[in-house]
């Protein structure tokens, strides 16, 4: 019989037996096939556990490794019996046993207010043997206590990558003993915000500078965090910089940059030998502190630009018959990699690296969506999944305006729960270079450990259970208990995870047959009631009770509260709803909608569906720098009483309001009349992500209808709107 366990990741094959273990007994702890310090390392886990151990006591916890490792699908799978007087876990290795332990544990702990677990049988092992977690210690350093607490936490959830972001303009974090300026001068700076410090002028100060913000991590510290993590069958994978994202280092030796100038340039000049000379002597000590097959190179986000005019990387390219500037960076990549190889090692980078071509046995880390990874494993190459849409989690976890400070974006649990690392588009032999994902947290808008493990947790338990449990076998409503009930686990345990969005979440459908919008409520907070409004009044504990989706024929302002036994959790949440003049007429494109986000193609913004709290979602329009200009067709002279849009902005992704919105109407699509032109009532510093609805009320009519976003004049912005609301 199968059973769902209070366990994350969900164990992939569980069977419920007869009876039950009792957790008051004392036990006799067994080991077998492993290292002693191991079994010590094992018996101290149990120990603190509240399991009793002493010779003579008829129960009995085994752990041991079979000689047959055939009988396991991987190094990290294990079986985990437990029978009313023995639990025993077995595996072909120590990894195994250490993950059947982890499951052990939580066991323990979900069922310890019973003291009984039930008996089971457990056979189980990891989707992807890849399972990764990165932190950017650049923009905001952590001390070595709070990595080992993340660490930690990585473990008990069967994550088993660490990538450390120890470099970026922001600060340098490893002692290099061969270059000291990296710890003297560029691993600290004028402001502890990043954010403050980008507003700067971005300068790097000694450590002994009053108010000089940073720190590093001597390499006898980042030796002992490899210890700690090994001791948890974690790898560390470091991340050292290049050829872009290396202002800190050209900053203090500029001779290694195309102008030679401090904090001029942010890239390495690869026409230069010194470059190289300097690279080699950097990961000669970092792979003599770093055991791990990988080196994490960095690759994204360089600016070539310098590159085009500089003397030494145009000999390079001459010399080395090299045609463009990615192709360029492509011959940095490829000497680096056999630099690497050449110790024993792998390269890997972001996805930028498949730029000008890819080194041989390089591994992508695929961040800019999807076709990254999609590219390389096609290619032959393996991948790593980390899209910012499902795995960037310094994005908003719920309403911004109830948020301190992100970078921008939204990215629920439920999104995050929901991602499938293996493409349909790739075939089964192509799917097996799909190593794994791993979550991302950059730290531009951290400024606290606290605030780090908010953003942190429960979401990587979301990214835990995509990585080790299989597709077909996850349910977010089960995940959604299961999560619920590790909260106050990780809250006993000193951490501060957000506890789930106590607001409630729209969802909308089209029945254009039936000319009406379908909507869903749900909320996060598992079990519980929503109660909601038609009228504009807040709920109340007797408000109508939601229990499937909302008719709205043609418009309604749905108003919705979360409820736990008659008490109010959180704040009500309202929104609009319209199933409007303009649903399914034809729409014209003055200025095209820029590639990266078409939503739902040329429809999206007369298809009646409104966005979400980041532009990602698939919902909203982006454009750039030129603003926007589009014409609706209604396809006859209509009577019209209301137009509207809602805009987004966030300075952080660089999504600004338009300057000016304005609306014109025409009976021939040649000669317009404007009926209203509206100003920006914001200042393009107002930080956080908000929203605005550029709304014209009054009487007019037409068949043409033109909607215009003029542009704020400021390069390389992007303006994003959801729908256009005609009555």
């Amino acid at each position: 019989m199968a059973v769902d366990l209070p366990v994350i990741p969900k164990p992939n094959q569980v069977e419920q037996l007869s009876g039950n273990f009792d957790l008051t007994q004392a036990v006799q702890i067994r080991t077998s096939g492993i290292p002693r310090q191991s079994a010590k390392h094992f018996k101290d886990y149990l120990s603190k556990a509240g399991f009793r151990s002493g010779k003579g006591h008829k129960a009995l916890i085994e752990l041991f490794t079979e000689k047959r490792k055939a009988h396991f699908v991987s190094d990290e799978a294990y079986r985990l019996r437990i029978e009313p007087g023995k639990i025993s876990i077995t595996a072909g290795n120590e990894k195994g046993l250490f993950y059947g332990l982890q499951t052990l544990l939580q066991l323990t702990v979900e069922y310890g207010a019973t003291k009984q677990i039930p008996a089971l049988n457990i056979t189980d092992s990891p989707r992807f043997a890849y399972r990764g977690m990165h932190l950017d210690v650049s923009r905001h350093f952590f001390s070595v206590d709070f990595i080992k607490k993340q660490l930690d936490m990585m473990a008990y959830y069967k994550l088993n990558r660490f990538h450390w972001h120890l470099t970026d303009g922001p600060g340098w974090r490893l002692e290099i003993k061969k270059y000291p300026l990296l710890t003297d001068l560029a691993a600290w700076r004028t402001h502890k915000t990043w954010k403050d410090w980008w507003a700067s002028p971005r300068h790097y100060v000694s450590k002994t500078d009053t108010g000089a913000f940073g720190g590093y991590y001597t390499q006898d510290e980042a030796r002992e965090i490899v210890r700690y993590a090994a001791e948890r069958h974690i790898t560390v994978i470091p991340e050292i910089e290049m050829p872009g994202h290396s202002e800190e280092v050209l900053a203090v030796y500029p001779h290694l940059s195309c102008s030679g100038v401090p904090y001029k340039n942010s890239e390495f000049c690869p026409g230069n030998e010194e470059t190289f000379s300097f690279l080699e002597n950097v990961l000669t000590e970092v792979m003599a502190v770093f055991p791990s097959e990988y080196i994490h190179i960095g690759g994204d986000e360089a600016n070539k630009e310098p590159w085009k005019t500089c003397p030494k990387c145009q000999k390079r390219m001459k010399d080395e018959k090299i045609n463009d500037v990615d192709e360029l960076q492509s011959y940095l990549i490829r000497r680096i990699e056999k630099f690497l190889t050449a110790h024993g090692r792998k390269l890997i980078g972001w996805d930028e690296i498949l730029q000008g071509g890819l080194a041989p046995d390089a591994t992508v880390m695929s961040w800019r969506g999807e076709s990254g990874g999609i590219e390389a494993v096609k290619s032959g190459h393996d991948a790593i999944m980390t899209p910012g849409a499902y795995c960037y989690f310094d994005s908003y976890q719920t309403d911004p305006s109830n948020q301190t400070e992100a970078i921008g974006g939204y990215l629920p649990l439920e999104k995050v729960y929901s991602y499938n690392p293996v493409s349909s588009s790739l075939t089964p032999a192509e799917a097996k270079h799909i190593a794994g994902v791993q979550a991302n947290l950059w730290t531009e808008y951290i400024s606290t450990p606290e605030q780090a493990e908010f953003m942190i947790y429960p979401r990587l338990l979301a990214l835990a259970e995509v990585a080790w449990t299989e597709y077909e076998n996850k349910s977010w409503n089960d995940f959604n208990r299961r999560v619920s009930e590790a909260i106050p686990f990780l809250q006993n345990r000193g951490y501060h995870p957000f506890t789930l969005s106590g607001e409630v979440s729209f969802a909308q459908d089209i029945d254009s047959v039936g000319k009406k919008m379908l909507v869903t409520l749900t909320t996060e907070k598992y079990g519980k009631e929503i109660r909601y409004t038609l009228d504009g009044t807040l709920p109340i504990s007797f408000s109508a009770l939601y229990s499937g989706p909302l008719a709205v024929n043609d418009s309604a302002f749905i108003t919705a509260q979360v409820y736990d036994r008659g008490k109010a959790v959180g704040k009500a949440t309202g929104r609009r709803f319209d199933y409007h003049k303009a649903i399914g007429k034809k729409i014209i494109y003055n200025i095209p909608v820029n590639h990266y986000y078409p939503a739902g193609g040329s429809s999206s913004l007369i298809d009646g569906r409104t966005g979400g709290l980041t532009h990602s979602d698939g919902r909203w329009q982006g454009f750039m720098t030129d603003g926007m200009d589009v014409t609706i067709d209604m396809q006859e002279v209509t009577p019209l009483k209301k137009i509207g849009a809602r805009f987004m902005q966030n300075p952080g992704a660089w999504i600004y309001f338009p300057n000016e919105v304005v609306i014109s109407v025409s009976d021939d699509n040649k000669n317009f009349t404007e009926i209203a032109r509206m100003a920006n009532p914001y200042d393009m510093k107002t930080a956080g992500t908000i929203f605005f609805n550029f709304q014209w009320t009054g009487n007019a009519k037409g068949q043409f209808i033109r909607f215009q976003g003029l542009p704020n004049n400021k390069e390389g912005t992007w303006v994003f709107l959801d729908e256009i609301v005609v009555w």
